[in-house]
């Protein structure tokens, strides 16, 4: 692993970050229960699928610490936020395949009725899977917030993590997945080394010491072939096109899309 101090761009790498939440045939029992969270949660028959895609294509999920992103390659990354309970059951789905993966758990809902509990958090980390960061309370914009807000969001979760599994916190996502320079940044000053972001970029950058890393996070409507082609290193730039024009209408309209996150993120 090598992380260079300076802002660069890694050129010659290319990561193809695929990004879950909830992988679960019952939604009741696992992650956020708003309305918001439905077109992110897969059903087991579905994510699998997804997974014989990714089997097929050229590049083997690998984990983040391992790599070495100041040299050209491709590399393929699967990561999994919220910390639902589901997170077991995706785990051994990893594991039967010989993958492992990233999860990125919101500390401050340890041990709610559909989260995961220290005790299987540290399961997760024994099967070989990374576990790091979604913040602690999970805001809706995060780069809503004050700098100050945002470093300690991260730096309370990371010694969170720290504490339970016993070695420091590198990596992280930003909940809701709205970011900025500054939410990277402030992941970067709270000490984290990888932050994965929900923009569909293939190249990663450094900020402030910590690279960033993006990601297409899948919905119910992601078919297989969309994966396939994804994991193929395909399609990333109408991808990143769509999340451009999203980002663009949240920034000029931000009072209707408060009120849009706000509604759907209610229980």
């Amino acid at each position: 692993m090598r992380t260079p101090a300076g802002d660069s761009r890694s050129w010659g790498t290319l990561v193809a970050g695929l990004g879950y939440h909830d992988v679960t045939d019952l939604p009741t029992e696992s992650g956020f229960q708003r309305d918001g969270a439905r077109p992110y949660r897969l059903g087991t028959r579905q994510f699998r699928e997804h997974l014989d895609q990714i089997a097929s294509g050229p590049v083997k999920p690998a984990l983040v610490h391992e790599l070495d992103l100041t040299r050209p390659g491709r590399h393929l990354l699967l990561t999994f936020d919220d910390g639902g309970k589901s997170a077991l059951s995706i785990s051994d789905e990893l594991c039967r395949r010989g993958w492992r993966g990233h999860f990125l758990v919101p500390t401050g809902l340890i041990g709610g009725r559909t989260f995961l509990t220290s005790s299987e958090i540290r399961q997760l980390r024994a099967s070989g899977h990374l576990v790091g960061s979604h913040s602690h309370s999970h805001p809706d914009i995060y780069r809503d917030l004050s700098w100050e807000q945002m470093v300690v969001e991260w730096c309370r979760s990371a010694d969170v993590l720290s504490q339970l599994l016993g070695e420091r916190c590198l990596s992280g996502s930003i909940p809701g997945g709205d970011t900025s320079d500054e939410v990277c940044r402030s992941a970067a000053a709270a000490g984290l080394r990888y932050l994965f972001t929900s923009e569909p970029r293939l190249r990663p950058r450094v900020v402030g010491g910590c690279w960033v890393l993006g990601r297409f996070c899948a919905k119910t409507s992601t078919s297989p072939d969309q994966i396939a082609q994804l994991s193929q290193f395909q399609g990333w730039a109408s991808r990143r096109l769509l999340r451009e024009i999203r980002n663009a209408t949240s920034r000029t309209l931000p009072s209707l899309y408060r009120l849009y996150v706000g509604r759907s993120t209610r229980e």
